[in-house]
């Protein structure tokens, strides 16, 4: 419990901020698992699409402060990677 004005202002703005960031993480936990769905399926445009929007999310994350920018990083080369994958293995 905040004892003082600052304290209590301090609290409310951390309540904001972690409202704001876990929405841009749950966007980003989406953005990721329609990926991975795609993956399962042939379609490589549906594929195409889907990396480009979790990498996008990832990198916006990142730049929002919600994710350190190496972990979005990693994430997005490893996504990548299963992408490759993907399309080596239809082929």
């Amino acid at each position: 419990m905040a004892n003082t004005k600052s304290a209590e202002k301090r609290n409310r703005q951390a309540q904001k901020r972690r409202a704001r960031n876990v929405n841009v993480r749950t966007t980003v936990k989406d953005a990721v698992k329609n990926l991975r769905d795609t993956l399962a399926s042939p379609d490589a445009g549906k594929t195409a699409d889907a990396f480009k929007s979790a990498a996008s999310r990832l990198n916006k994350a990142a730049s929002k402060g919600v994710l350190h920018k190496r972990a979005a990083s990693r994430r997005i080369s490893r996504l990548a990677k299963a992408v490759n994958r993907a399309k080596a293995a239809a082929k």
